[in-house]
This record gives structure tokens, sequence and C-alpha cells, in this order.
């Protein structure tokens, strides 16, 4: 059952702020790098490109260039469909759901993971995936047909999964609108103060220093972007307009949910990532301007 009380503005951006994290905290924890050279998987973007692709299955370099967008296709052609020749999509579930439960064991502690918090947060973000669409969403909709975890840690990170890849399904379709290309897209976004470093940008999409400073350009060009590689006005009501057209995208989860279900929701997932930040969950060296 929704909530009949309107949905506060960008509510459901806020909510997605504080649920993300806890989906991505285990592409950075040790727990998962175990797990997947258990499976013979060893380099970082190898890793990564299994582990959130696997739900689509056994794909080939264009189906992972399509649905993540900002990373070097070259990059993820060195390990893709190669790793699949190493391990199944299915072993790599299994480990990466292992890899989960040790990292948020870790970060949050057994108590908070087994806390009656933790299933009403399940229960709420589950909820919320009720009201999302699998059209035109690839990573979201091959996400959505995984089975629910038992745990309620597991099925919170499962839902956060799910949100996650919701909103940033939507995402990719604003991109394409505001005619961005991927090295376009990470500029622009570390540009704000609030993505990727140029360090992390370079150390992790395969792209080089003269592709950033290319598309730095063609940005110049447009008027998005100063000598100095800050937004412009004009840049600074691109990336506002981009959210906003995400935020319209994914409005389905959240007024599902209902105002007091999000609020709800919000408080909890601020509670854990908090929790998860303030114990090492992100490399410091990857984030901020």
């Amino acid at each position: 059952m929704t909530s009949s009380s309107a949905l506060p503005e960008q509510a459901g951006r806020t909510c997605h702020n504080v649920v993300n994290p806890f989906h991505s905290a285990h592409y950075f924890a040790p727990e998962l790098s175990a797990e997947m050279a258990k499976l013979g998987i060893e380099k970082r973007s190898a890793r990564y490109f299994a582990t959130r692709g696997a739900a689509m299955g056994a794909v080939g370099p264009g189906a992972i260039a399509a649905t993540f967008y900002n990373f070097r296709y070259e990059l993820i052609a060195e390990h893709v469909p190669h790793v699949w020749t190493v391990t199944t999509p299915e072993e790599v579930l299994a480990a990466r759901l292992r890899a989960v439960d040790g990292t948020l064991r870790r970060l949050l502690g057994d108590e908070t993971v087994e806390s009656s918090e933790m299933a009403e947060a399940a229960e709420l973000a589950l909820r919320a995936t009720e009201g999302c669409s699998r059209r035109a969403r690839p990573l979201y909709a091959a996400h959505a047909d995984l089975p629910v975890p038992d745990a309620p840690h597991l099925a919170y990170w499962h839902a956060s999964t799910l949100l996650r890849e919701h909103r940033g399904d939507g995402h990719l379709m604003a991109l394409l609108d505001a005619e961005l290309d991927a090295v376009e897209a990470l500029v622009t976004h570390t540009a704000t103060g609030r993505g990727m470093t140029y360090q992390g940008v370079l150390a992790t999409r395969g792209w080089s220093e003269e592709d950033l400073k290319a598309a730095q350009e063609r940005l110049r060009t447009r008027g998005l972007l100063d000598a100095e590689g800050e937004l412009t006005e004009a840049g600074v009501q691109l990336r506002k307009d981009l959210e906003r057209t995400t935020d319209r995208l994914d409005r389905g989860p959240y007024e599902h949910l209902g105002a007091e279900g999000v609020a709800r929701l919000t408080e909890l997932a601020t509670g854990f990532t908090t929790t998860a930040m303030g114990a090492g969950a992100f490399p410091a060296s990857l984030f901020g301007k």
C-alpha cells in the first residue's frame, strides 16, 4: 500500500543517494577480490565487468559497453568475453552474494546486519521496487529476474541494487538526450565536484589524458566548460537538467512507496551508509573534486 501524501520534490533522488552506497560498497571490498580470485578473475576491471554484468548472462563487450556507458570499449574487450571462459555468470553471482555478506558484516557489524531496522529497510526497499519498470532498462531488468535473498541484509542489498540500476538505466537515457558521450559525461560529472576525480577516471575507465582533454575541448566549444575546466553557467544548468530528467524517469518506485515510506527508508539508509562510509567503504582517492 502506498502513502496518499504527496512526494516532496527530489525525495526520490535523496533516497537514492543514501541507498546506492549500500549497493556499491562491495565493488571496493577485499571480500569481492578474494571471492573472484577463487574463480580465476584477478584483475580489477575484469572483476567489475563480470560482477555487475553477470545478471545479463555471458554477454559480450558490446552489451557491457551499452549498459555501463562510460567505460572505453577497448578496455571492456580486453576482459569480456574472456571472463566467461574462466567462470560462469552463475558462479559469479553466487560469489558476489558471499562477498556482499562478508562486506556488510565487516562494515556494519553483525548486530546491525541482524537488526529489526535492517529487516524494515529491506521490506521498504523491496516494496519500492514494485514500482520499477523493466522496459528499456536492461541492467535493472536482468537483476530483477534474480531471486530475492532470504537474509534481510542481503534482501535489502538486492533491493538497493534494483533501485540503483533502475535509476542508472534512466540516467543513460538522459545522457543520450543531452548529447553527452561517455567521456563528456565523466568530465562534466567530475566538474560538479560530486563525481570521480580525474585520477579515478584514468585509473578505472580506460580513457587516456588525451581523451579527457579532447572531451574538455568539445565541451568548451559547446559553452559548457570554461578555460579552467570548470562548468559554465550553461554547464551547471545542463547537469541540473540531467538530474531532473533522471528524477522524472525514476519516479515510479518512490511514488509507489509513498512519502512516508520514502522518508523512513531514507532515514534508515542514511544510518547504514554513514556507518559504512565511516568504516572506510570507499577509497578516498577515487572520489571528490
